[in-house]
């Protein structure tokens, strides 16, 4: 069983990785099924929703999270029916469905550690004595990177393996494209500060280039950064994730100008798998899954002039696009979910060796 403490019906990066995961592990012949917050039916069979989510300020941006008694009840009562040999818990402390399951039962858990910000956790350090006993029930401890697992040793110590986290290659490569008239550059994410788009709008409003830009997403900083009135953006808003792929394979180029607190670049990995070319920070999250100059484009983040003329270089330079485009595909493969689920076999084995009792 996976938990996810985020809404399945929202775009996240987590609640994509526990979906793909799910799907990549059944692939493998494991009955992978998904306990999780929904704004609505599930997005897919499988799912067990504990309820809606309420919308609450996380690292820079909002968590769509579920919790309380009737979260706590409903989570009890799908591993009762289920009755898992082993729990995968991503973003394992983080209050709602997870909590109840650390707590309520005594199934053999493995928690997957997503996020990172700069310094220390302040809701590690903050909830530290209540979360140590969360900490202990884990049997496998995993990070998607480096800077995740820091953020944990730092305050509870212990071992934390690294898993980056997976795509799921086949989906991007191949199936319809979005067409544009012009080169279009695509950014996806939130709207809001840590994401860099309005660096990238900055960059976008100075190119002198016949090109268009395509941004995927919303969030809190929407109406200020629409009201800016930059020409030829095309605000698309939420989008299905066929369309996304659709957007990602249609892109001359994929922008991702993160400011911080990005742990790890599967956006970055969607794009290589889609077969676009990438520009983006340079910043440890993503430095994970790309190499400057070689995958990806890598510019300091924050810096406008030095995104525009990184932009300007490849919308100028068909072969240099090619390149990335090549190597990307061979990076995105070294990534694939089908990987990453055959990673977590041997642990969700580890944990199952440690005796446990029934579901109370």
């Amino acid at each position: 069983m996976l938990s996810c403490p985020y809404s399945l019906t929202l775009f996240g990066g987590v609640q994509g990785q526990v979906l793909g995961l799910a799907r990549a592990l059944r692939e493998l012949g494991v009955d992978a099924r998904i306990v999780a917050p929904c704004d609505g039916p599930p997005p897919e069979p499988g799912i067990t929703t504990v309820g809606p989510s309420t919308r609450v300020p996380s690292n820079g941006s909002v968590a769509p999270i579920a919790t309380g008694r009737a979260v706590a009840r409903r989570t009890i009562e799908a591993l009762r029916t289920f009755q898992p040999d082993v729990l995968h818990l991503h973003e394992p402390l983080s209050p709602g469905p997870n909590h109840a399951a650390l707590v309520g039962t005594t199934i053999p858990a493995v928690g997957t550690f997503h996020s990172a910000r700069s310094g220390r956790n302040g809701w590690y350090e903050t909830f530290r004595p209540g979360l140590r006993p969360m900490m202990r029930r884990l049997a496998v401890s995993t990070a998607v990177s480096e800077d995740a697992r820091r953020q944990v040793t730092q305050t509870f110590g212990g071992d934390c393996e690294i898993l980056p986290n997976g795509v799921d290659v086949p989906s991007h490569a191949a199936g319809p494209v979005t067409p544009s008239s012009a080169p279009a550059i695509l950014f996806v994410g939130r709207h809001e500060r840590r994401k860099g788009l309005a660096v990238l709008l900055d960059a976008f409003g100075g190119l002198e280039r016949d090109a268009d830009l395509w941004v995927v997403g919303d969030g809190p900083n929407q109406d200020e950064l629409r009201g800016r009135g930059v020409p030829r953006v095309e605000w698309l808003g939420r989008v299905t994730e066929e369309e996304k792929h659709a957007r990602l394979r249609g892109a001359t180029i994929a922008c991702f100008p993160a400011l911080d607190g990005e742990s790890f670049g599967v956006v970055l990995l969607e794009a290589m798998a889609a077969g676009t070319a990438v520009v983006a920070s340079d910043i440890d999250g993503y430095r994970t899954v790309s190499r400057a100059d070689q995958e990806a484009l890598l510019v300091p983040p924050g810096d406008a002039d030095a995104l525009r003329a990184a932009l300007r270089a490849l919308l100028d330079d068909p072969s240099r696009r090619s390149s990335l485009v090549a190597e990307g595909r061979l990076r995105a493969d070294e990534f694939s979910m089908t990987h990453l689920a055959e990673r977590f076999l041997p642990l969700y084995e580890r944990a199952m060796a440690v005796p446990r009792a029934p579901v109370a």
